[in-house]
C-alpha cells in the first residue's frame, strides 16, 4: 500500500520526493509534460497520458500532487479530481518532521512538509499545501486547494477559502476571515477580514487588485 506516484517534476515535486523518500513511500516514478531526467534517483514514466496505464497495471498505486501553487487558479484541485477518476488514491503526505497533533483533518492530497506545525482542531480541505516551517494555529480551517506557503502564521481559528495563497512570511491573527480565491502577498500582515477575491499586501493588509 505504500507505492505511490508523483505527478509532476520541478523543484516542488523534487522537495516531496524527497520527502516521501524518508517516510518510507515506495514511488513507482514520476510523470511530466518534460523528461526531466532521474529526480533524486526516482525514474520519469512519461506524461499524464501514462496514469491510465499506470493504475490498470498496478491498482493499488496511490498519487501525490508534485505540482505547486503559486496563484488562485484551481489547478491542483482539478488534478485531484482527474486523478481520483482514474482510479488513484491521494492520501495526505506528512512529513516525519512535522509537528501533526491530535483531532486534525487532513484532506485528499494535501501534503505537510518539513517543520510545519498544524495544531489541535485544524481542518485542511483536499489538495493542500502547508509548506516548510508554516504554522496552521488550534481551530483553523481552511478549504480546498490553499496553499500555506513557507513562514507563513495562521493564528487561532483563523478561516481561510478555496483556492487561496497565504505568502511566505505572512501573519494572519486569531479569527480573521479571509474568502475564496484571495492571494496574500508574502510578508502580509493580516488583522481583518478579507472577503473580496484579490491580491493583497502591506502591514496591515490592504486589496491591490
Amino acid at each position: 500500500m505504500n507505492r505511490i506516484v508523483v505527478i509532476g517534476g520541478g523543484g516542488h515535486a523534487k522537495v516531496l520526493v524527497s520527502m516521501l523518500q524518508k517516510t518510507g513511500y515506495d514511488i513507482a516514478g514520476y510523470t511530466d509534460r518534460v523528461d526531466r531526467g532521474e529526480l533524486l534517483g526516482v525514474s520519469y514514466l512519461g506524461g499524464d497520458d501514462r496514469l491510465a496505464e499506470i493504475i490498470a497495471r498496478e491498482p493499488q498505486c496511490r498519487a501525490a500532487l508534485g505540482i505547486g501553487k503559486l496563484d488562485t487558479a484551481a489547478g491542483r484541485l482539478e488534478l485531484l479530481t482527474r486523478l481520483t477518476g482514474l482510479g488513484f488514491s491521494l492520501p495526505p503526505i506528512v512529513s516525519c518532521h512535522a509537528v501533526v497533533n491530535r483531532d486534525v483533518a487532513l484532506g485528499a492530497g494535501t501534503v505537510v512538509f518539513d517543520g510545519a506545525v498544524v495544531n489541535s482542531g485544524a481542518r485542511i480541505g483536499a489538495a493542500g499545501i502547508l509548506n516548510t516551517h508554516c504554522t496552521v494555529e488550534h481551530d483553523c480551517e481552511l478549504g480546498d486547494d490553499v496553499h500555506v506557503a513557507p513562514g507563513v502564521v495562521l493564528c487561532g481559528g483563523v478561516r481561510v477559502g478555496d483556492h487561496c495563497l497565504i505568502g511566505t512570511g505572512a501573519c494572519v491573527i486569531q479569527g480573521v476571515r479571509i474568502g475564496p480565491r484571495v492571494l496574500v502577498g508574502a510578508g502580509t500582515v493580516v488583522v481583518a477580514d478579507l472577503a473580496r477575491p484579490g491580491v493583497y499586501v502591506g502591514n496591515p493588509a490592504r486589496r491591490l487588485r
